[in-house]
């Protein structure tokens, strides 16, 4: 199992953490995902350790922006 831990900006209501969510659940291997919109931050359990850059395009995706370094 790997966790980690993302910056999101633009995010500001529960709408928004379920359209992050239901992004990042389409990568693989992804088992679960716990997003806190008043921190802006969205963490990601998954199988296997994910791409970075896997993550950041399905949260563009879902219309919101990965704060770079995170």
């Amino acid at each position: 199992m790997s966790t980690s831990t993302y910056a999101v900006r633009g995010m500001a209501c529960g709408h928004c953490a379920d359209f992050v969510t239901e992004q990042i659940k389409t990568i693989a291997g992804v088992t679960a995902v716990a997003v806190d919109v008043d921190n802006g931050m969205v963490t990601v359990t998954s199988d296997q350790d994910l791409d970075v850059a896997v993550v950041r395009a399905a949260v563009e995706e879902a219309g919101y922006e990965l704060v770079p370094g995170t």
